[in-house]
This record gives C-alpha cells, structure tokens and sequence, in this order.
C-alpha cells in the first residue's frame, strides 16, 4: 500500500528539495522517539481503523510523513501531538478511500486475535470491549482512545482532531455514555 523508506532515504530526499535543510531529528533521537511512540500509536492505530493490517501500514506512513514535514517542535509533547494528528489524518483517509471503494477487510476481523497468556475472562471482556469498539464512529474510538488508553488531556486531544477544545468534553462524555450502553447490551445478552 505505501512505499517502503529508511530514515537515510528522507534525508537524502530532503536534501535533493532543499539542501539547505538539515535533519530536525537525527537517527538516534528518531530511534528513541519512535521507541516511545510506537507501541501506543499503534494500539491508537487499531483502534481507530479496527483493522490491525491497516494499522501496520498507517504507522509506517505517519512516521515516514513526520520525517517528511522536517517540522521544528517546541517540546516532546508537541512533537507527539504532530504525530498522532499526521496519524488521524490518514486514518481518515483510509476510511474515505474505503468507503469509495469498499474496505479491504471487515472491521471485526481480529476480534479473536486475542494475545495468549489471557485467563478465559479477560479474553472475554477484551473481545467484548473490541466489538463495542467497533460500533462507535472513528471519532468516538479516537477520542475514548486518546483520553483512557493515552492518558491525553482535553486540549491535547482537541489538537490532534482538530476540533475546538471547549467542544471536546461533551463529544467525550457522549462517546463514554454510547461505549457504556454497547456494553451493557454485551455484558446483558451474555447473562
């Protein structure tokens, strides 16, 4: 789906648009900062899309596009937020391209993928939690994602999605209630 790159291939692409431009990141901090984000955008990745496969190609891609932007970042915590937004960004345009020319897999493919180690119960409530997941619009799992699984504060997530700060907290209190109702009806049927 995306074209394969070496943190050495953008920089050498880099220098042939503009070879006054230098690198903002050099390998090792792009190593270290890729070491820390990689796991959680992943799981963001997932969880948004709904398909693991497409996660795998979309983390490729947000990373090769960060290194693309060369943007200077003011913080750790700004270079993150640039990089979930990039990441957002594509997630999104998957599901448009998908919705023109139909998804590549069904939402709930990897449901059962499971990792093993689990006891019976946990991989119940996991399996649950993932179906309840994937009723929710994109937005919805972005902004639950983004809020529980990443520990990111209001205005954080309103970066990231591009939406206004002040309107986030009851975009998230109305995805908590819709989560909690799929839930219920997940939990109550299996009584």
């Amino acid at each position: 789906m995306f074209r394969e790159a070496t943190f050495t291939d953008v920089s050498r692409e880099r220098a042939l648009d503009d070879p006054a431009a230098g690198l903002v990141m050099d390998e090792e901090t792009f190593r270290a900062f890729y070491e820390r984000t990689a796991r959680g955008l992943w799981a963001y990745l997932a969880r948004v899309t709904g398909d693991h496969q497409l996660a795998d190609d979309l983390l490729q891609e947000t990373f090769y596009r960060f290194l693309r932007a060369a943007a200077t970042h003011d913080s750790e915590q700004h270079r993150r937020n640039s990089l979930y937004r990039i990441a957002t960004n594509l997630a999104r345009d998957a599901r448009r391209r998908s919705l023109v020319w139909g998804p590549s897999s069904v939402a709930g493919d990897d449901i059962e993928r499971i990792p093993s180690g689990h006891d019976a119960g946990n991989a119940e409530r996991t399996a649950d939690f993932t179906r309840a997941m994937s009723h929710l619009k994109p937005r919805e799992r972005a902004i639950l994602w983004l809020a529980y699984a990443e520990g990111a504060s209001h205005r954080e997530i309103a970066d990231v999605l591009g939406v206004r700060a002040t309107s986030l907290k009851p975009m998230l209190f109305r995805a908590r209630r819709k989560l909690a109702g799929l839930l219920g009806r997940t939990m109550g049927a299996r009584s």
